[in-house]
This record gives C-alpha cells, structure tokens and sequence, in this order.
C-alpha cells in the first residue's frame, strides 16, 4: 500500500501549489533540500545498489550467526562421537513434518472390532521416506548416569516406556532423563503378562502407571507399550480408557551384543521402530553405553538418523 496516495492524485489534478515556472522551481528546491537531507547523501557514500543490502545488514549478521552456531554444534557432535568411542558422527535428524503422518494398526496386529471401538494403533514402523529411525528403551531397571550424559553430548533423542516397580527406587534418575527432553511413557506399574488377566486389572496396571507417571513428572502419557508386547481386545480397551492414544511396539531389538530383526529381510527400514532396556552388566555383557555404541554405529554406517518417535504422531 502506497502512503503518498492522496499526493498522487492531486499532482494528477493540478493541484500542486505554485503552478507554472515558480512551481517549477519551487519544486526543484524542495526535492534539492530532500536530497541533501538524505542519510548519507552529500557525504561521499554510494547507496547500494537496487535490490542489495550492505554487508552487515541484520539478515547477513543473523545468517552468518546461524552458520557459526551450525558449525560449533557439528564441532560439538563430532568431539562427543569420539570422547563416547563412535565410529562415525551421528547423523542428525531431519526437521519434523509440518504434517504428522496418519498411524494405523500393522495388517496381522487388530484385536476383534479394533477400528470400529476406536481402539489405539498398534504399530511397529512409522509411515516416512526419510531415513530415520526411533530409539525407544523399556522398563527403567538401570540407571547409568553416565548414559544421560553420552545421550544429551550426542543429542540423540530417544522414549522411555517404564514401570513403576524398577523406577520407584530412583524417580529423580527420570525427572533427570526428563529435563534433557525425554518423553516418560507407560509401560505397566509391575509388567505383567497383560492377556493373563481380567480387564479390571489390566485396568488397573495401565492407568495406576498413568496416575504415577502423572504425580511423578507432571505429565499423563498418550503413549503404551505393553509388556513383552503382548495385548488382547482388554488391554487396548483399557489403555483407551486410561487415555493412550498410541502403542508403539518395534521392528528391530538391540542389545550390548547383538540385534534382532522382526522381520525376515534382517534390515533396517525408514520409520523402524528400535527396542532396548534399559540394562548394565548385571544382565549384559556391557553396558547402557556399550548398547548405545553398537546402536549408532549400525544406523549411522547405514545412513540413518535418529529421530524423536513423538514429533511424527
């Protein structure tokens, strides 16, 4: 929109004061006085060009910002995948999609009148193109603080599906993992083999574990993982009630030693969902650290990223 409308059209009428030769030249000194009243006019300085900015306009300073803050956090992932022992600097993620892909039940996975009890999704894959991957880490037995450090220096993001019966004796280890940007999720409050009992108690495991989470950490999970992965029509009935809106299960498993493959083709795939546990020495041969190595070492030679599970549903 032009300021100088009305202007306009009184010059298109006439109107402007001082018509003939004397509006002439009264004119010529209004735009001289202009002229020498422009900043930088009449000093030596030459405009800039039509269409260019200076140098240090503000949007060459913040793009120059932005490349030395690209640069010192690649430098900052690059010294991390060394000081941890990684082969190669993990890839980092892609943006998340402006539009979240639509999650449905895995063919083979339904329980009787799954879609039309609008029961959660139960899936192992998220539907991408790109290459990534989701780390996610069960139950919350061992609680190595020196993997928080590794996870935050690498920023590698990844979800925790726990229990109350092996975090209850260490919360603050989570509302630690918390604080570094973890999303704490459901995963029963004693991990029971859910299709062995009524829906009352399976109830009662699903939102028991929602209501510690949501006293805990000031949150109510949307997301469940049954233990072992088993599930009937109850326990999704329940999850439902108890307000999950998804249950994640997961393609690949990775341990200290070794990978496991749900699928017959033995490889990863864009959108695979990865399980571990979270496990030191007392049942691996290694550590969570030593995991997380084999992990990273894998996707990242294969040219995967890890992304975060809960920016894509």
């Amino acid at each position: 929109m032009r300021v100088v409308r009305q202007n306009d059209e009184k010059r298109a009428r006439g109107a402007w004061p001082g018509r003939g030769t004397l509006g002439r030249v009264r004119v010529a000194l209004v735009v001289l006085a202009l002229a020498a009243l422009a900043p930088g006019c009449g000093r030596g300085e030459a405009p800039p060009a039509s269409g260019e900015r200076p140098l240090n306009a503000p949007p060459a300073r913040a793009l120059d910002s932005y490349a030395t803050k690209l640069r010192a956090a690649q430098a900052a992932r690059a010294a991390a995948a060394e000081r941890w022992g990684l082969k190669k600097v993990p890839l980092p993620a892609p943006p998340p999609p402006e539009k979240k892909p639509h999650i449905t039940t895995r063919e083979g996975f339904e329980v009787d009148g799954h879609r039309r009890l609008g029961l959660p999704p139960v899936f192992t894959t998220v539907p991408t193109k790109k290459k990534i991957v989701f780390l996610t880490i069960d139950d919350g037995a061992e609680k190595d603080p020196k993997f928080l450090r590794m996870m935050s220096e690498l920023r590698i993001p990844y979800t925790a599906f726990l229990s109350d019966y092996v975090i209850d004796d260490d919360y603050a280890y989570f509302e630690r993992m918390q604080d570094r940007g973890v999303t704490l999720n459901n995963h029963t409050l004693h991990h029971p083999y859910l299709p062995a009992l009524s829906y009352a108690r399976q109830k009662r495991e699903i939102c028991g574990m929602q209501e510690v989470i949501e006293k805990r950490y000031g949150t109510r999970p949307v997301l469940f993982r049954p233990p072992f992965g088993n599930y009937n029509k109850d326990t999704l009935r329940a999850a439902k009630r108890c307000g999950i809106e998804y249950v994640p299960l997961w393609n690949e498993e990775v341990f200290v030693d070794r990978w496991e493959y749900r699928e017959w083709h033995r490889e990863l795939r864009p959108g695979d969902i990865v399980l571990t546990h979270f496990r030191g020495t007392g049942h691996w041969d290694g550590t969570m650290r030593d995991m997380v190595r084999r992990f990273l070492n894998k996707v990242t030679a294969e040219g995967y990223a890890v992304a975060r599970l809960e920016d894509y549903l």
